[in-house]
């Protein structure tokens, strides 16, 4: 893991390969851990893959008291990271929470995105969708985050609606769910850049990103669970009709996290996506 100081704090991330860079954003509560199938098949393919570790939850180190992370600073953050490693003709592929990031950015900055490809995420009023949609409320009941963090050391809780049962079909290996719950259950610091985070929260910002990226002109992909639990299909439909020249594939056998129910599928994706509209 290598590491940039940025404005909000230190991002650490993962860089291989060299070629047409392809940068995967994860969401809400784990890491560049989610994409650990996916980069070394697009690496073998000749491409560099970048995967930044956000503050959003399963980060290790604390940003700046001051920094800003909401959905537009989360945002500015990625188009940041960008920046810092000029990196051009981005392909970047967005999980959940992180695919409401790269809306934000293709809205407010659609040149500097080459491609996008966007895994089952958070779009139009689904931000968040139920049941998640209770968790910035929970960010006011004072130890409520705490509390939380350390029920989720039960491992029989995970399979839970409100924790990983409806965004991964199969269940996530301990050794990968402890990286991604760790930092909160241990870390004052993290709890409070989560808190953040999700009180930053709400559908205004993707409804906005819906209603100006249609200039966006440049191919999107969208990735989409069909026995999504979260992100109903329709979801992926919509944006499918707003973005110009966007395509739709469904992935049998899977929930929202893609890369943990179908390791290898994003990257195979990306790949004949790169190759198609290269």
């Amino acid at each position: 893991m290598k590491t940039l100081n940025l404005t909000a704090g230190p991002i650490a991330y993962e860089d291989e390969g060299e070629g047409p860079p392809v940068v995967f954003v994860h969401g809400l509560l784990v890491s560049s851990r989610l994409w650990r199938h996916e980069i070394g098949p697009l690496v073998a393919a000749g491409h560099r893959c970048l995967a930044p570790t956000l503050p959003l939850g399963a980060h290790t180190v604390p940003m700046h008291p001051g920094a800003d992370l909401t959905p537009p600073g989360l945002a500015t953050l990625l188009e940041e990271f960008l920046d810092a490693l000029d990196l051009r003709d981005v392909t970047l592929v967005g999980n959940d929470t992180g695919g409401a990031l790269v809306q934000i950015l293709m809205a407010r900055r659609p040149e500097r995105v080459g491609r996008v490809v966007l895994v089952s995420c958070d779009a139009l009023e689904r931000f968040f969708p139920p049941p998640f949609s209770a968790l910035p409320a929970l960010t006011r009941v004072p130890g409520s985050l705490w509390l939380t963090a350390q029920l989720f050391r039960i491992k029989a809780l995970h399979r839970l609606p409100i924790a990983l049962g409806w965004v991964a079909k199969r269940p996530i290996p301990d050794e990968i769910t402890r990286s991604y719950l760790t930092p909160i259950q241990t870390s004052r610091a993290i709890r409070r850049d989560l808190a953040k985070v999700l009180r930053g929260v709400d559908r205004r910002h993707t409804l906005e990103a819906f209603a100006t990226f249609g200039g966006y002109e440049r191919p999107v992909l969208l990735l989409w669970a069909a026995q999504e639990r979260l992100f109903p299909v329709e979801l992926a439909e919509r944006l499918a009709g707003r973005l110009p020249r966007a395509r739709l594939e469904l992935v049998e056998d899977s929930y929202t996290f893609v890369p943990e129910d179908r390791p290898g599928l994003v990257a195979a994706k990306v790949e004949e996506f790169a190759i198609l509209t290269g």
